[in-house]
């Protein structure tokens, strides 16, 4: 997509609004990602641009900042259009704040849902780009994570249809 963000696609055997929900659940967040570093979430669904809830992270996972061990983020959605699009900024401890975006859009299609997961880290403090840490999480991970997406929105469809 370009040297600051990611898209990845992935056909899901859902419709929008059981991703959709999926999506605004911090519970959800954790159960679908691929990184590792989601250990649990803090908070009510989220309904619209402001709201917000706490994940707990673990960067171990990852091993690039062992020093951190667990530690908090506020999750702050950005964008927010039922069924279609939702996304959000990180806020944690550290100053200033990152400006990192992660994001899902999602389009009916022949089978299911269309979703398109995205990473942009073009508006980053420079703070942060001077440091040139930047992509934290690779394609390669919110390519995986579309596939437990895919998986655990099935699945919890055979668990409410049993």
């Amino acid at each position: 997509m370009g040297d600051e963000r990611f898209e990845v696609r992935r056909t899901v055997a859902a419709d929008p609004a059981t991703i959709f929900r999926l999506l605004c659940d911090p519970r959800g967040h954790v159960a679908i990602d691929s990184s590792g570093m989601l250990m649990g979430a803090t908070g009510e669904p989220v309904t619209g641009v402001g709201d917000a809830f706490v994940v707990h992270m673990d960067r171990e996972s990852l091993n690039d900042f062992p020093e951190l061990g667990r530690y908090d983020v506020t999750v702050r959605i950005t964008a927010f259009e039922p069924d279609r699009e939702i996304a959000w900024t990180v806020l944690g401890q550290i100053r200033p704040p990152i400006g990192h975006v992660y994001g899902y859009r999602l389009e009916p299609a022949d089978g299911g849902t269309l979703v398109t997961s995205y990473y942009d880290w073009s508006d980053i403090d420079p703070v942060w780009r001077e440091r040139n840490i930047f992509p934290i999480i690779s394609e390669v991970a919110l390519r995986a994570t579309l596939g437990i997406l895919a998986r655990t929105v099935v699945d919890r469809g055979r668990e409410v249809a049993g």
